[in-house]
């Protein structure tokens, strides 16, 4: 089996890379301005990039891709949220706490979620009021406005500032799982993975029948299945897709996609076309490096690019 891929990157489409990369500097700073072939970028601390394709207009954030946003480890959220408060030009993001409209602005002042789920369905948020469960406080999850219309995660409480993880939708969650582990060698995470063993015979699992909050959006979020896989010390967390149509692909969008760091890339070519994975570009070169682009199972654009002595 080839050595599990690296997080190497995620690739953005935006109308100011300058201003962007200014932007994540200011509000995350362990992050730093860098150049990758030729163009502005950022470097986060666990040297993973953020880099940018210049358009001339905003770049599509809808349809529905499997791209949702993508987020960061913080030491304390809480901390980062009183200070974020300060900050004349950031836009902080309501978690909303039912489908009537209230809010919090960090998930721990919302009712804990039930068994693992990090959110409280209708029926549950009733419990919860009746019988006076109370929230968590302490650290927890929140969101701002990004630049080119995207949204970011800040969470946790952890022992350094790093980027943390891409959240995705999928049209068939347990099944695109399936795929990231035998196509990508990725790594499912513990706490996230699959309830029983599954192939592609019984990895069709619907998604749950009711939204919970709290939610970013004001009808609730899916959360039921839910799954991850990592690259390394990035995760990939994955939720059912929202809507009803089939994902969009993500080239275009505001998260155009995704990079993935490889040792040998004429082994994973071999792999993966005697694996029938489509291809969207055959290889080519980038930041010095060969590369070759491919589609996962939600139409997420994957680049995988040949990292010296990686």
């Amino acid at each position: 089996m080839l050595p599990t891929p690296s997080f190497h990157h995620v690739h953005l489409n935006s109308v100011d890379p300058d201003a962007a990369i200014d932007f994540y500097v200011r509000h995350f700073p362990s992050s730093s301005r860098t150049q990758w072939d030729g163009q502005p970028a950022l470097h986060a601390a666990n040297d993973v990039l953020i880099l940018f394709d210049k358009v001339d207009a905003p770049a599509p954030v809808a349809p529905e891709t499997a791209f949702w946003h993508f987020g960061w480890h913080v030491p304390d959220s809480r901390a980062a949220l009183a200070h974020y408060k300060t900050v004349s030009d950031l836009k902080l993001l309501p978690l909303y706490t039912s489908e009537h409209g209230d809010y919090v602005l960090i998930s721990s002042d919302a009712y804990p979620g039930v068994e693992g789920v990090l959110g409280r369905t209708r029926a549950e948020l009733e419990q919860a009021r009746a019988t006076g469960v109370q929230p968590k406080g302490g650290p927890g999850f929140a969101y701002m406005a990004g630049p080119d219309r995207l949204m970011v995660e800040y969470a946790g409480d952890h022992p350094v500032e790093r980027f943390n993880h891409v959240h995705m939708w999928h049209d068939d969650l347990f099944c695109a799982q399936l795929w990231y582990q035998k196509h990508l060698n990725a790594q499912p995470m513990e706490g996230r993975s699959m309830p029983y063993p599954m192939d592609a015979s019984n990895c069709s699992v619907p998604r749950g029948p009711e939204p919970s909050w709290p939610s970013l959006d004001l009808r609730g979020t899916y959360r039921v299945p839910r799954t991850a896989v990592s690259f390394g010390d990035v995760g990939l967390y994955c939720y059912p897709r929202q809507g009803e149509a089939p994902l969009a692909g993500t080239r275009g969008h505001a998260i155009d996609h995704i990079g993935l760091g490889v040792r040998d890339i004429d082994a994973w070519i071999d792999k993966l076309k005697h694996e029938d994975v489509t291809f969207l570009e055959q290889p080519y070169r980038v930041g010095g490096m060969r590369a070759v682009m491919i589609e996962g199972p939600s139409r997420e654009a994957i680049e995988l690019i040949e990292i010296a002595g990686h």
